[in-house]
């Protein structure tokens, strides 16, 4: 979401105004004390606006879960953590419990749900004054809008992680028993999918659509993108257990409405997906998080010669291993042109855009992962515990640790167009099996500008398809969350995330060339109750009725 000139500060600075009353603000619904009443929020259009506009930071970001840098990507098989002791590794190491908890986000859901509950019952009768020439209903109802997608956002936030959750789809008082049990999981999905059309009647189509200082605010085909992400989940094996081919094709209807729409399309160069720079917003991102300055990003994941990075996010080798050759054969494949000796030559490009490997160049100076290497494993505390570090997301324009630091403007991206072509191809195949649509948008992202991937081989059978878009996940979308909770719904976690994860172990000949061994990092542990998250012990000793998952 970017919100850049002086009428939107009112975002940052609401939580400020309403700090002395944010106790009740949140939970109670009651504006009483400190500088704010009630009666003076929903009676000033910018206080009204900067309600549902603070609403937006609920919006989960991927880029620091512990407070250190950690990604999501170190709670599967893409990456590990540097930092050994991070609480990321609650996720591989088997003490994941209701006592022991990571990226606990129910409290945080339900505090943004309140408020966007409240915005929607105060909304017709607040004092809103009408902005971009619309009249004074149809901005309300584009508020609305707003609203309603940022519930669904909320609630599919819970679902993911927890499965079935307590529907909120109204303001609670403070004298009713809060002590509520589950709806169903078809209940919870049902609610997400009618707020995303209650958002798709009253929203802009998309971010263009928005006036330019307001663009990333919620849209059409982002509430057709999170319903497409929803019903694709639900349509999943850990959730759709008897394998209903009419969810998978609702699922499919949906992705093809919003490429129907005809209004996101892919980019290139691949980077600039994520680097916005001075652009309002690019064609392939359909929504984000606020764009901020920022070199975080950098100085949490690039790799520790670079002025002291720390560099946080490892890929494994399993992860490196997805990429195929530049002929489009797996690495396994006697005939793909492999050659241990020289890893890194002739893969997919996608590789070298999104990990810094050996002899890979970042900020125009090689990256040495070799031991004794300036990277290398065991150089120092925070040096690569699998010879990889992070590429993807950085930015060659920021520093950091200097006397003057340059930042540059990301946000984390929460649904671009490149998931939503293989959201359709993988509900399709599921639905119909491998028919030309399939291919013709797997296709599509192997086939950017920049990437260039063969086209798949035809003739593929429905399973051989679902492995082939199962891996253009893995590697097109790495690192953006997907892989954490991909695994869970087709309900490999056994095959994938319960056992060791590899790196690579290089050393340097006196000669300068190099020779590659792989190595075990670290052990992972998963088992069948790790699907779901568990309930902290706090919000179960609060709320009974919510009943812990299974096997925690």
């Amino acid at each position: 979401m970017k919100l850049t000139i002086n009428k939107y500060w009112l975002l940052l600075l609401l939580p400020v105004v309403f700090g002395a009353c944010r106790k009740n603000f949140l939970k109670d619904g009651d504006i009483t004390e400190g500088n704010i009443t009630e009666e003076q929020v929903w009676g000033n259009d910018s206080y009204a606006r900067g309600y549902l506009n603070n609403a937006y930071f609920t919006v989960q970001s991927g880029f620091d879960l512990d407070g250190d840098g950690a990604m999501l990507a170190s709670g599967s098989d893409e990456a590990v953590n540097s930092n050994l002791n991070s609480s990321i590794n609650i996720f591989n190491n088997g003490t994941w419990s209701s006592v022991r908890t990571i990226n606990n986000v129910y409290s945080t859901m339900y505090e943004g749900l309140r408020k966007v509950n409240l915005f929607l019952v105060e909304a017709p009768t607040a004092v809103i004054i009408p902005q971009d020439g619309l009249s004074l209903e149809d901005d309300v109802k584009r508020l609305r809008g707003e609203a309603f997608f940022l519930r669904a956002m909320f609630h599919f936030e819970l679902i993911s992680r927890y499965g079935a959750v307590p529907l909120a789809t109204r303001v609670f008082e403070r004298d009713e028993n809060l002590n509520l049990p589950r709806n169903t999981y078809q209940e919870c999905v049902d609610q997400v999918v009618r707020d995303c059309d209650s958002g798709i009647v009253m929203l802009p189509t998309w971010t263009q659509s928005w006036s330019t200082s307001t663009r990333g605010r919620a849209t059409k085909t982002a509430a057709l993108a999170l319903k497409s992400r929803m019903l694709l989940y639900a349509a999943s094996p850990l959730n759709n257990t008897s394998n209903d081919i009419a969810k998978w094709q609702l699922a499919a209807n949906v992705a093809k409405a919003l490429i129907d729409s005809n209004k996101h399309s892919l980019i290139t160069p691949y980077t600039n997906i994520f680097n916005f720079g001075a652009a309002q917003y690019n064609n392939e991102v359909i929504f984000a998080t606020q764009a901020l300055n920022r070199n975080d990003i950098e100085i949490n994941n690039a790799p520790i010669s670079y002025d002291g990075a720390k560099g946080r996010t490892n890929p494994t080798q399993e992860f490196v291993d997805a990429f195929e050759m530049t002929n489009g054969k797996a690495i396994t494949d006697a005939t793909s042109g492999y050659n241990a000796a020289n890893p890194y030559n002739l893969r997919d490009p996608r590789l070298a855009l999104t990990v810094n490997y050996n002899g890979r160049l970042f900020k125009s100076i090689s990256v040495d992962t070799y031991v004794d290497g300036k990277d290398g494993l065991g150089k120092n505390v925070n040096a690569t515990k699998t010879g990889y570090y992070l590429r993807k997301f950085l930015s060659e324009a920021a520093t950091w640790n200097q006397a003057s630091n340059t930042n540059a403007r990301r946000p984390w991206v929460v649904f671009r167009y490149a998931e939503t072509l293989l959201n359709y191809a993988e509900a399709l195949n599921e639905a119909q099996g491998p028919v030309a649509d399939v291919y013709k948008y797997v296709n599509a992202v192997r086939q950017r500008a920049g990437v260039a991937m063969p086209v798949l081989p035809p003739g593929l059978t429905q399973t051989a398809m679902r492995d082939r878009i199962k891996n253009e996940r893995r590697v097109e979308l790495c690192f953006e969350g997907h892989r954490f909770f991909d695994v869970r719904r087709w309900k490999q976690g056994e095959l994938y995330l319960n056992k060791p994860v590899t790196g690579m172990r290089i050393t340097r000949n006196a000669n300068g060339t190099f020779n590659y061994n792989r190595f075990q990092v670290e052990n992972r542990v998963f088992t069948a109750k790790n699907y779901l998250f568990p309930f902290s012990q706090n919000d179960i000793n609060r709320q009974p009725a919510l009943a812990q998952n299974p096997g925690y």
